[in-house]
């Protein structure tokens, strides 16, 4: 096997730089104008490159681009979240397992520094059909996710598994939005109900508790005779 030469580092090295480049770029240009609205063009140009084909040559589909900013991100929020998972152990607290959903997202945002895109990011692509099983399959399929979900039916036996299903959808999509909303009112410098992330995800835990504890109306079709 031929060795590698001080030439062969220099390129991988060189590679490498460009790759995070082009995903820095690329997360930025989704999540401020949406992933259907951005060419592998304009972001090969805004990462510096001159060749137009750049983003693909290190990609492929825009799809494989997508699925490499999401895991560049969610490799450290499942490790946040295994770790919560694993000091939560087989707590009977709603809120601890709550807040093992919730806090590594904030955590990791707020470990980043401001501005940060990737939960704009998040949002744009779940709105987009075609891209959205990327996120969900990213983040609801990880081991720390399947022992949290597996942990908040055991604190709510009672609630029927179509409820369950429902208020997990709703979770999902009040955390990804309300996480979005503060980080772009952070990155437009306006006011946010909460001072840190650590606080914001307080608040939101509190919003979930009550979403999850709330009372199921049984419609008057579903009611046996």
């Amino acid at each position: 096997m031929a060795k590698a030469t001080g030439n062969d580092a220099g390129k991988a090295v060189r590679a490498h730089a460009t790759r995070e480049a082009i995903l820095a770029v690329a997360e930025r240009l989704f999540a401020e104008q949406g992933v259907l609205a951005v060419s592998n063009r304009q972001i090969g140009e805004a990462a510096g490159q001159g060749n137009n084909t750049a983003v693909g040559y290190h990609f492929g589909t825009k799809a494989d681009l997508v699925r490499a900013i999401a895991r560049k991100h969610s490799a450290a929020i499942e490790e946040a979240r295994q770790r919560l998972v694993g000091e939560t152990g087989e707590s009977a607290d709603l809120r601890a397992w709550l807040g093992c959903l919730v806090h590594p997202v904030a955590e990791h945002l707020a470990a980043l520094g401001s501005p940060t895109w990737y939960a704009r990011f998040a949002e744009q692509v779940m709105a987009d059909p075609s891209l959205r099983p990327i996120i969900i399959d990213e983040s609801q399929s990880s081991p720390a996710m399947v022992r949290i979900v597996d942990g908040l039916r055991r604190r709510l036996p009672d609630l029927p598994a179509e409820v369950v299903a429902e208020r997990s959808d709703m979770t999902r999509i009040l955390v990804l939005h309300m996480m979005a909303e503060r980080e772009r009112a952070l990155a437009d410098r306006t006011p946010t109900p909460r001072a840190t992330w650590q606080e914001a995800a307080t608040g939101l835990i509190d919003a979930l508790v009550g979403l999850w504890q709330a009372p199921v109306t049984t419609h008057p079709n579903e009611r046996s005779e």
